[in-house]
């Protein structure tokens, strides 16, 4: 694989806006349903999804293969990267060092957020119904809940700079003025994304999550 690829590239950047970028909106909207209406209205929401017709055909090619190329591909770049900060230190520079710092963490958080929830619904360990549960017992343990700090300020700011990055090079936001608009509008994006998944996951340690925790979460230590 050619680290310079322009096809690759292009998929790589096209990929992590739709279906991945909608699929981040999406998961930022269903985790704040947590925040504004508690354990019920995160149940409903959870339910809708797993709900939608053909859901594993949705969830095979508009998010688990995506995710794999991006995620796969993005350490690629990010290895191949020549992160010159100490050489060129304006704030272009500093933004491209850190969306493959970003990417690289967002990744591997990724993996581990489903492996705690995803992968435990589909081997039986928990339900659909528990996963709010799971939530508050995962940001009820220290160790968790600043890991997943850490993991939604690097993905929400990993697709922020990223969409500006998209739409100067496909063209889109051409010219100084344009990207500097764009820049203000994308770090504004990132300021919301962010603040609306830490309300989430502190809406999760709430008593009222923990009425919905159940005795199958055990299997992980998490209380």
């Amino acid at each position: 694989m050619n680290g310079n690829s322009y096809l690759a590239r292009k998929i790589h950047s096209l990929l992590g806006v739709i279906p991945l970028g909608l699929f981040l909106i999406e998961h930022m909207i269903t985790n704040f349903s947590a925040y504004e209406g508690g354990p019920e209205a995160f149940k409903d929401s959870v339910t809708f999804l797993n709900e939608l017709p053909l859901v594993f055909f949705l969830e095979l090619f508009g998010i688990w293969l995506p995710l794999l190329f991006h995620g796969v591909y993005g350490l690629y770049v990010a290895y191949q990267s020549n992160l010159n900060t100490g050489r060129f230190q304006y704030g272009r520079n500093w933004a491209f060092t850190l969306q493959r710092i970003s990417g690289v963490i967002t990744f591997i958080f990724i993996v581990w957020h489903l492996w705690q929830t995803r992968v435990q619904v589909a081997l039986g360990n928990v339900s659909h119904e528990e996963l709010g549960g799971l939530m508050h017992d995962v940001a009820n343990n220290a160790f968790f809940f600043v890991m997943y700090i850490i993991g939604v300020i690097a993905a929400t700011f990993h697709f922020s700079n990223g969409m500006w990055a998209f739409l100067v090079s496909w063209g889109i936001t051409i010219g100084p003025r344009a990207q500097r608009i764009s820049s203000y509008i994308w770090m504004g994006v990132f300021v919301i994304c962010a603040v609306m998944f830490l309300m989430s996951l502190a809406a999760f340690r709430g008593d009222e999550f923990k009425d919905a925790a159940s005795a199958a979460l055990a299997w992980a230590n998490l209380v």
